[in-house]
């Protein structure tokens, strides 16, 4: 597994990472079929076969449901075995999302997250963006993020956003950011974040399992000069591996190289 530098922060992320959304909550999720939540020796199996196949990162969220909490639990010991990216602002109970951006509740949402997942740093930071924050986040969430960054609480920080504008918007303050990178807009916010030397993971390569060709999706965002992580939600410790396959052009039934082109290198 090929492993590529998030921007200038110094981390170094594989090109593909797991997401774990499906750790911790069903409910108001947007992918396809109904799943039943892992039990802990199923989740570890999983975590087990990424590391197996080089996958380094790990994205939760607050807003994951019980993600976090069984994360800390799952991974213990090999803490420093993983990039733990992990998100603030947003929210899930009660089966709708509720967002909050103030330096005092992205702090405590913080806090929580070391908490819950039994670490004294988080990797990456972002803030989980309802799609209106992100063209217009003020000063001061800026500067809470940068001082956790100093406080040794989190080593980079950036946004998922919801668009190409609020990407754009977020780009000059960020070292990473979160997109998708379904259109040409998105595209070109991945060229300018590579010229920045911002980091990109990309999300929703997929369609939240809808992609009639996962395979060539998942390469295309994977081969995107400037992209440095694609995230891939999935419970299905086969489905990671067909996941890792394909991020090489090596999937069921595809014939490859077993290697990245150069050109999609990020950094």
């Amino acid at each position: 597994m090929e492993h590529r530098p998030l921007g200038k922060t110094g981390i170094l992320m594989s090109v593909v990472g797991l997401g774990t959304v499906k750790l911790g909550r069903s409910e108001g999720v947007k992918y396809p079929a109904t799943y039943a939540i892992p039990d802990d020796r199923s989740a570890a199996a999983l975590l087990d076969k990424a590391e197996s196949l080089g996958i380094n990162v790990i994205d939760t969220a607050p807003a994951y449901g019980t993600s976090e909490e069984r994360l800390g639990k799952l991974i213990g010991g090999r803490r420093d075995r993983w990039v733990v990216v992990t998100k603030a602002g947003e929210e899930f109970s009660g089966g709708s999302s509720r967002f909050d951006f103030s330096p005092s509740a992205i702090r405590a949402s913080v806090e929580r997250s070391l908490r819950r997942l039994g670490t004294d740093r988080l990797d990456l930071l972002l803030v989980h963006s309802d799609g209106l924050i992100e063209r217009g986040m003020p000063d001061e969430l800026w500067a809470e993020l940068s001082a956790l960054r100093s406080e040794g609480k989190t080593r980079a920080y950036g946004v998922s956003t919801k668009g190409a504008a609020g990407s754009r918007a977020c780009l000059p303050h960020c070292e990473a950011l979160m997109v998708t990178i379904g259109g040409p807009d998105e595209t070109g916010v991945v060229a300018s974040a590579r010229t920045a030397g911002v980091g990109i993971l990309v999300k929703k390569a997929l369609d939240s399992g809808r992609a009639s060709e996962p395979g060539p999706a998942l390469r295309r965002a994977v081969q995107t000069p400037g992209v440095t992580s694609v995230i891939v939600g999935t419970i299905n410790p086969d489905h990671l591996e067909d996941n890792a396959r394909w991020a090489l052009g090596t999937g069921p039934g595809e014939v490859g190289t077993g290697s990245v082109p150069a050109g999609g290198s990020g950094g």
